[in-house]
């Protein structure tokens, strides 16, 4: 499974091959007669090839609300959509009480550091009570 990013052979010097545009980085096949990339020599970049494939992944899965939570099963790969924190965290806890894995987010520090601020509000919540 590779992570290259294929671009075209000088698209570091011209905009219109997609300096500092993404919409413009394409990848085009190196065709010159000494083209040092298409030869794949040392020092170059890589060139498109077989192997380069990345894994297809089966049923995959993104959440949007808690509900989502409730159709799935465990087995399938899973993603958290664009969500607030405050949703992101409620997601997380279900999650964790139904044992069910997310891939894109490190569920234990974000509920870890909610926890915290939890802690602290309810704390400071309470100095001031004892005050008045």
């Amino acid at each position: 499974m590779s992570k290259n990013k294929f671009l075209r052979r000088t698209s570091n010097r011209y905009g219109k091959l997609g300096k500092n545009r993404r919409k413009k980085q394409v990848w085009k096949k190196p065709r010159g007669r000494d083209n040092k990339m298409r030869e794949k020599r040392r020092g170059y970049p890589q060139v498109v090839s077989i192997g380069h494939k990345k894994q297809e992944q089966k049923n995959f899965f993104v959440i949007r609300n808690i509900n989502d939570l409730d159709k799935i099963s465990g087995k399938e790969f899973i993603a958290l959509g664009r969500l607030g924190k405050k949703k992101k965290i409620q997601i997380l806890k279900k999650a964790v009480e139904k044992g069910i894995k997310i891939k894109n987010i490190n569920m234990k520090k974000i509920i870890k550091t909610a926890e915290k601020k939890e802690n602290k509000k309810n704390s400071a919540g309470e100095s001031k009570g004892t005050k008045k």
